[in-house]
């Protein structure tokens, strides 16, 4: 009796829930759409100073452990610390100017990111060009006891310029490391399409463990694990100098701005399935051929999203963050600039799959790099006078 009683009534239930389904759908459209995405143009950049007296700051990293504190790289070899309640504090965190060549001005302390761990563990994970020989470095920091331990390097002695140097833990919580293609004009031997060597790559590691004789593992899915003819640490290769790379953890997906030789600085953004991809230098400079004699024949090139002129509209692209921040205007933008001409460059990609971008006013002159704080803020340093910038958005409400 029961059994023939709830059979009777499913269909009416199901009837029930499909009516009022479809009465309140528009409403709820409604209501997603009360507050639609601004057009990009409609938005402009402000910056608050919060500190100054920094010596050629080139990396923000958040702490990530509660504290709200900003760790900014100096290039000579020193990690100073922004302390929201202190302000800029007088010492050092970390200071290996004795391990770092910092002589020429692409050469230097370069990169740092918090282990995801760092609030139990105390560990930070460097790059930097290392002394005597010119080696570009990834060593991991334990504030502990003040240990530098060496994971990987590589030799970048032919030439000073195109270190790289971004550290950042993607969603997948491996660690992923930018070099430079070795430097000089036209990048010589090529390095940038030999997967033979690091240079001209983005690396992924596995730095919570070792592996035999190495003091990281690389991570099994690794695209070129296996390959007889390439490093297996490598994500993605072809690139000229991936200065600033970024995730954003909303979506998984990698930005990365790669600075451009004397045509054109690109931004690319690619999904977590394209590890392997080949960013086309130096077969070509953003999306204009280079050197045709180099440009592979057995493997596509993926295409930047957004490009611009160098020499006309800037000189190097400083990669940024997506905004995740209080703003809500500007959530979900990708937010770039230029060390020259200091523009902001809005990108986000529509539902069509094309990109929408926008120019949003100038920062303050020379920025080396952005950071983005744990609740989604963004920051940025610039190299001369050396200073710490939050970076807001407001909204114009002019028709």
């Amino acid at each position: 009796m029961t059994h023939r009683h709830s059979t009777h009534r499913r269909p009416l239930r199901l009837l029930v829930l499909a009516f009022c389904a479809a009465l309140f759908a528009p409403l709820m459209a409604v209501q997603a759409d009360a507050h639609p995405r601004p057009r990009l143009d409609a938005l402009t950049t402000t910056t608050t100073q919060l500190a100054s007296g920094l010596q050629r700051p080139v990396a923000i990293a958040a702490a990530n452990d509660g504290s709200g504190r900003l760790f900014v790289v100096e290039k000579a070899g020193r990690v100073r610390v922004y302390d929201p309640a202190e302000g800029l504090l007088p010492d050092p965190l970390i200071d290996i100017t004795d391990k770092v060549d910092a002589d020429d001005n692409e050469r230097g302390l370069l990169g740092i990111v918090p282990a995801p761990d760092f609030a139990q563990s105390q560990v930070l994970y460097l790059a930097y060009t290392s002394l005597p020989d010119a080696r570009v470095t990834l060593a991991r920091y334990r504030l502990t006891d003040n240990s530098l331990e060496v994971l990987l390097d590589q030799d970048h002695s032919a030439a000073s310029n195109h270190n790289g140097g971004q550290l950042a833990f993607g969603p997948d919580g491996y660690l992923y490391w930018s070099l430079g293609d070795g430097g000089s004009a036209d990048d010589p031997p090529n390095n940038a399409q030999n997967k033979n060597v690091l240079l001209g790559k983005i690396l992924r590691l596995d730095v919570s463990k070792t592996c035999g004789s190495l003091p990281y593992c690389v991570p099994p899915d690794n695209p070129f694990v296996g390959q007889a003819d390439a490093r297996p640490e490598i994500w993605l290769y072809g690139l000229r100098n991936p200065w600033r790379f970024s995730f954003d953890h909303a979506d998984k997906t990698l930005w990365i701005g790669d600075v451009g030789q004397g045509q054109e600085e690109e931004i690319d953004h690619l999904t977590p399935q394209q590890g392997g991809a080949n960013m086309g230098w130096s077969c070509r400079e953003g999306t204009l051929e280079h050197i045709p004699e180099r440009c592979p024949t057995d493997t596509p090139l993926t295409d930047p999203i957004f490009t611009y002129k160098t020499s006309d509209q800037g000189c190097a692209v400083i990669g940024g963050y997506v905004y995740h921040g209080a703003y809500a205007a500007a959530r979900g933008t990708y937010i770039a600039s230029d060390y020259c001409s200091s523009t902001v460059w809005a990108l986000h990609k529509n539902a069509d799959g094309s990109y929408a971008n926008s120019t949003l006013g100038t920062l303050p002159t020379q920025i080396t790099a952005f950071g983005e704080g744990t609740d989604g803020e963004l920051y940025m340093v610039n190299d001369l006078p050396g200073r710490l910038y939050k970076i807001g958005f407001q909204e114009s409400t002019t028709e």
